[in-house]
């Protein structure tokens, strides 16, 4: 795995720099460096901009649409919209179901649904999550029984984020209820307008509404819409899922947010000097960076194997728990050294307002960030399932 900067990827990564000083919307930067909760369309433009430039799809293989990117162009690139702080990339559509997709969908579901996933047309959201099925998934109840050229779908999907906007949903479901759990999952794609689809909110801990339930009643579903075979579904969820776990550790963004909070140490009074000047935060705040330093490898063994033509293996699961403890670290670390300035709770309504805030610009968002974040370490399969029993970050991502 060769990481060295050739002039090319140094061209590379000035075209890059470049091209988001030129492109990035002067609107979603402002909320973005402010806290500002985005708006549905604020991410669509943002990634239609990426689509446009053919920058969207990077993991993709070439002949889908992929970029053909080395592995160091790819760390680059991630690093670079980090850095300027870009809105994260929705992952639903162009890293999960599209994967899917290529992999194990005929040319019809190839041609019909990819060219819409990669050029940003589509919002699909994850149907996977249901009441009393989250990290033991297999148990879902959600039921698929076919009649004729369709299937009709009952049951109750939770947890699924964004699915106000969404125009589909690709959902685990159960046909065949003979066998031992794991056997009787299929792989389904589902028009959100349908008729018999009701989605209601779900406001989360810190005052959002991200996620949601998912009524599913009599819906009915073309046949064609089937990934794979019937029964497959299990082998699909767990090729699925690491795909998303790669993502779910956010190390780019992890590596600008710790140079953020080590130049906000430098800022912030502490007694006679600064915070920076704390030995116990700033001991903190380093094993948090060599921790990180680790977790960056494994991402890139990762993406190592994704340009080689393979697949995420266990390597997806390492990162998921590391970069997602790592997430949760810092922002309790972003609490202390905030210390009472943190404590106010602003709401969305709050943080877009022109009044003047109380503290520090960069304290508003730190309490609603800390709240969301206990989150992390439960989804995509949470960290009590994906067993420590052979793994720890320090040694298993060891450089």
């Amino acid at each position: 795995m060769n990481l060295s900067f050739s002039p090319e990827d140094l061209k590379f990564q000035e075209e890059v720099r470049s091209f988001l000083k030129e492109n990035y919307p002067a609107d979603t930067k402002r909320k973005m460096d402010n806290g500002i909760p985005l708006q549905k369309e604020d991410i669509q433009e943002w990634q239609k901009i990426l689509s446009k430039k053919g920058w969207f799809a990077i993991n993709w293989p070439e002949e889908h649409g992929g970029t053909g990117w080395s592995i160091t162009q790819k760390h680059i690139f991630q690093n670079e919209l980090a850095a300027f702080n870009t809105p994260t990339i929705v992952p639903f559509g162009v890293s999960m179901c599209g994967p899917v997709i290529y992999t194990f969908g005929n040319e019809e579901q190839k041609e019909r649904f990819l060219p819409a996933i990669r050029d940003n047309d589509v919002w699909w959201c994850q149907g996977y999550s249901e009441p009393g099925s989250g990290s033991d998934l297999a148990s879902l109840k959600t039921k698929a029984e076919k009649k004729g050229d369709k299937y009709i779908v009952n049951g109750t999907k939770t947890w699924t984020t964004m699915a106000q906007h969404a125009d589909w949903i690709f959902c685990l479901v159960r046909t065949d209820s003979s066998g031992i759990k794991q056997e009787g999952i299929s792989f389904l794609l589902i028009d959100m307008k349908s008729p018999g689809v009701e989605v209601k909110p779900i406001i989360t801990i810190d005052g959002s509404h991200e996620v949601n339930m998912v009524y599913l009643d009599n819906v009915e579903v073309p046949a064609e819409n089937l990934i794979g075979e019937e029964g497959a579904g299990w082998s699909i969820a767990k090729f699925l899922l690491a795909h998303e776990r790669t993502g779910i550790g956010g190390i780019p963004h992890l590596k600008r947010e710790i140079k953020r909070l080590r130049d906000i140490a430098g800022e912030l009074p502490l007694n006679d000097g600064f915070l920076k000047d704390d030995d116990m935060f700033m001991d903190k705040l380093n094993k948090l960076e060599i921790d990180l330093l680790s977790a960056e490898f494994t991402e890139l063994r990762t993406l190592a194997a994704m340009s080689a033509g393979g697949h995420p293996g266990p390597e997806s699961s390492i990162l998921k728990i590391g970069g997602t403890d790592l997430q949760q670290a810092l922002s309790e670390l972003y609490v202390e050294a905030l210390g009472y300035y943190a404590h106010p709770f602003m709401s969305e309504s709050d943080l877009a307002s022109n009044e003047k805030r109380i503290g520090p610009d960069f304290a508003a968002n730190v309490m609603p960030h800390y709240l969301n974040y206990r989150k992390v370490s439960i989804y995509g399969g949470s960290n009590e399932a994906v067993s420590y029993t052979h793994l720890t970050l320090p040694t298993i991502c060891s450089v």
